[in-house]
């Protein structure tokens, strides 16, 4: 078996070519980039994430992002492997939450004890040719000298082969009912709309990394120091507490400094399992995202408001495209390029965003809708914010007010849990209705809120219909946009101010 898996491994093969892709989301990537001096990037590495999007029978969905390190060859194999564990009629309708849990936490166990078994021949030559190296303070002979460079060139191929290994955020759709598996420092956000109208936005799980108070405590049963573990803040060169792979934090842990005291090996693959939660009757979307995209955005804009911004650029980017795949990819060409923008700026977060990792977002809607096509407002379009600069006579300040357009559908705002979110800087969209987000953009030159000057009504708009409007005798179509309630109040503000208003 173990051989099978070698070489269907190594041939690049999928053992899920036959099962059907899921049609009801959407994933955009982005490689890694290092920028230089003059603002351009260079790919560091070969891409090193993966991810999975099928559904399977008996109405099973199964979603994932992974994100590998040193080499993707973790990535690729947790993928596909944990893929075969769970839709290959291992799932069923009959399964309670208790089986499913149990069967989640089963396939991770596989998935990682499957990809040992694929490097242990490699391990076992690695480790019989160390003994061929002699001591560092031995002097060797010519001959003895290119044996030795013989060897050290085999155990530096070896040890490409054998390293790195990957984080994994999954997604399960039993019955109805999202159950996310999460291990690392991946991330799932589901936001939906609530009854009053407002889409509330739920980050599943937190990350297991050095800050987590949850996984120190656990490092901290098993004898290791989390004081030192929080002050390093990595562990092996990354700073997750729960990994797939990375045989140098499984087999040899007492030879790494910050876990020689562990009392058995505390960076684990059992995943943090959150669920079930009912999908009845919600409308909204998940998300499935790679660390790289997480931190490209913390990176540039702080962690205060990345879940809201990024569900607010998905809201935006599925109230215009027409295709799920090029919404994820919209959204994450935007975070490259808000990323590269602060590095480029020269402003106070510039020093954090002089590289990103691999970039992966999966979208899976959920009852929400997508863009009906690309017609102009003036054929039954979407008539999408936009930010209007406005100067106001009496200030002194050069902060700067937007105008928002407000479509006539019922208005919403995005809320984390109980508190409404702030508006976002750079420029980032807040979603509205599930079917025509209303947007308050705010200028990125100023730190203070930005107000709008629109009514949530909607009633500056006048309806239009599918079709496009008739021109008129004059040949003219009719304005789609009444500014006479604009006029209006402007006027008796001039007049209140001893001005004129527009004639």
């Amino acid at each position: 078996m173990a051989a099978q898996r070698r070489n269907l491994m190594q041939s690049h093969q999928s053992w899920t070519d036959d099962l059907p892709l899921c049609q009801m989301c959407g994933v955009g990537t982005a490689p890694n980039c290092v920028y230089g001096a003059e603002g351009k990037g260079a790919q560091g590495h070969n891409n090193e994430d993966a991810h999975l999007m099928f559904r399977g029978e008996d109405g099973c969905f199964l979603y994932g992002v992974f994100n590998g390190y040193d080499g993707s060859r973790v990535a690729s194999f947790a993928s596909q492997c944990l893929t075969a564990e769970l839709l290959l009629g291992q799932l069923n309708s009959t399964h309670t939450d208790t089986d499913v849990r149990r069967i989640l936490t089963q396939a991770f166990d596989v998935v990682e004890k499957s990809y040992f078994e694929t490097i242990d021949d490699a391990l076992a030559e690695k480790a019989h040719l160390s003994n061929y190296l002699p001591p560092h303070n031995e002097s060797v002979s010519f001959h003895q000298s290119s044996q030795t460079q013989k060897v050290t060139e085999r155990l530096k191929e070896l040890e490409q082969e054998v390293s790195g290994g990957a984080t994994a955020v999954v997604a399960l759709i039993l019955n109805n009912k999202l159950y996310i598996a999460n291990v690392g420092s991946n991330r799932a956000l589901l936001c939906k709309s609530s009854s009053d109208g407002q889409n509330q936005v739920l980050q599943i799980g937190r990350p297991h990394c050095t800050e987590n108070e949850d996984e120190l405590q656990r490092l901290t049963a098993l004898g290791v120091d989390s004081g030192r573990v929080r002050q390093a803040g990595l562990i092996a060169g990354q700073s997750s507490t729960r990994r797939l792979g990375d045989y140098r934090v499984k087999f040899n842990y007492n030879e790494i400094d910050l876990l020689s005291a562990a009392k058995s090996s505390p960076v684990v693959p059992e995943p943090e399992i959150h669920g079930s939660q009912s999908l009845e009757s919600v409308s909204g979307f998940l998300l499935l995202m790679s660390e790289g995209l997480i931190n490209a955005l913390e990176s540039a804009h702080g962690p205060e408001q990345a879940n809201q911004e990024i569900v607010a650029m998905v809201a935006a980017e599925l109230a215009q495209q027409t295709s799920l795949e090029a919404a994820a990819q919209s959204v994450v060409e935007r975070i490259k390029r808000l990323h590269h923008d602060v590095f480029v700026s020269g402003r106070q977060r510039a020093s954090l965003c002089h590289k990103h990792e691999d970039m992966t977002l999966l979208i899976r809607t959920l009852n929400y809708p997508l863009a009906e096509g690309a017609l102009t407002p003036t054929q039954g379009g979407r008539i999408y914010p936009v930010s209007v600069p406005y100067s106001n006579s009496q200030s002194t300040s050069k902060t700067s007010v937007t105008l928002s357009l407000v479509m006539p559908s019922t208005s919403s705002t995005l809320t984390n849990g109980t508190n409404t979110a702030s508006t976002l800087e750079e420029g980032t969209p807040t979603p509205g209705s599930s079917q025509s987000p209303t947007a308050t953009l705010q200028s990125t030159n100023t730190q203070t809120q930005s107000s709008s000057s629109s009514s949530g009504d909607g009633s500056l708009f006048r309806q239009r219909g599918s079709q496009a409007a008739q021109p008129d005798e004059t040949g003219r179509v009719p304005p789609y946009v009444d500014f006479s309630q604009f006029y209006l109040l402007w006027g008796g503000d001039q007049n209140a101010q001893g001005g004129l208003g527009p004639q």
